[in-house]
């Protein structure tokens, strides 16, 4: 895929997520008198080109996908109008090209020396480095113990988001995962605006919209979210009930590719289980 296919993929979807957000919000949230019966849900197009101080067909063009370039106070005020909190606002901002993050990010990079030691020295801690697609690169022997042999796996299913839908035995694991999982697709939206128009990154989320009906689901709502961290609960076949915090810290080396670490906590003996766990793998590490 081209920059203009590219650039058109990333217009069209910034349109999309317009439309939804300004679906979602009903005329009283805005100050707005609800009037007669409306034909579609949430604002009208322009009502929300009044409230933003902007034109009606101007804001339509937005919508539309069209190549018009919104600048950075017609943004915010488009922003402001629709509630958008600061993962949206972020988001929003993506879409339309005014990110940080640069286009040769998208490429998978191997990992630096300093993440990968850090990789290796949580000796205790189930671990694992992500690409840009959230594509497990690199992972460490406690990561192995607690989710299989990642060696094992090849291509997409290696790939967070196509495990937590398309692997039965990865969401048996996860005991909260009806809870989880829209949560990680709203995650996974915060950082997908940038990689929009990307033949793999677009060809991942194809495959999962075709394959999963509950990524679906998650998927088309646009639910954009701030990461945060949170306790995975899973429930091993070997050892039961485990509960771990996770946590992300991201390179600050332009990779682009992110450590993602499992801390035990006490809850359930969850140390203990890790400990014999790790003690029972036989596989070495891969990196």
């Amino acid at each position: 895929m081209d920059n203009t296919d590219r650039e058109s993929a990333r217009r069209h979807e910034f349109g999309s997520f317009l439309k939804s957000r300004r679906e979602r919000l009903r005329p009283a949230d805005v100050g707005l008198p609800d009037g007669v019966r409306r034909r579609t849900p949430g604002l009208r197009r322009d009502e929300v080109a009044l409230l933003a101080g902007i034109g009606t067909t101007w804001y339509t063009w937005l919508e539309q996908g069209r190549d018009v370039r919104p600048s950075y106070q017609v943004l915010s005020s488009i922003a402001r109008t629709l509630r958008l909190d600061e993962a949206e606002r972020r988001y929003l901002f993506e879409l339309a090209g005014q990110s940080l993050r640069k286009a040769h990010q998208l490429k998978p990079q191997p990992p630096g020396e300093a993440l990968l030691r850090m990789l290796q020295r949580a000796v205790n801690q189930p671990a694992y480095i992500l690409g840009p697609r959230w594509d497990i690169v690199a992972w460490n022997h406690a990561a192995c113990a607690l989710f299989g042999d990642y060696a094992q796996l090849h291509g997409d299913e290696r790939n967070i988001m196509s495990m937590l839908f398309n692997n039965p035995a990865h969401r048996r694991l996860l005991t909260d995962w009806q809870d989880l999982a829209p949560t990680v697709v709203g995650m996974f939206w915060a950082e997908s605006a940038y990689l929009t128009g990307d033949e793999d990154y677009d060809r991942l989320v194809a495959a999962l919209l075709r394959e999963s009906q509950d990524f679906r689901y998650w998927w088309q709502r646009h639910d954009v979210m701030r990461y945060t961290s949170i306790n995975k609960r899973i429930n091993h076949p070997a050892v039961g009930a485990m509960v771990f915090e996770y946590n992300s810290f991201s390179s600050d080396d332009g990779r682009n590719i992110k450590l993602v670490v499992y801390t035990p906590l006490e809850e359930d003996d969850t140390v203990g289980k890790m400990t014999r766990l790790i003690a029972g793998w036989e596989r070495p590490a891969i990196f």
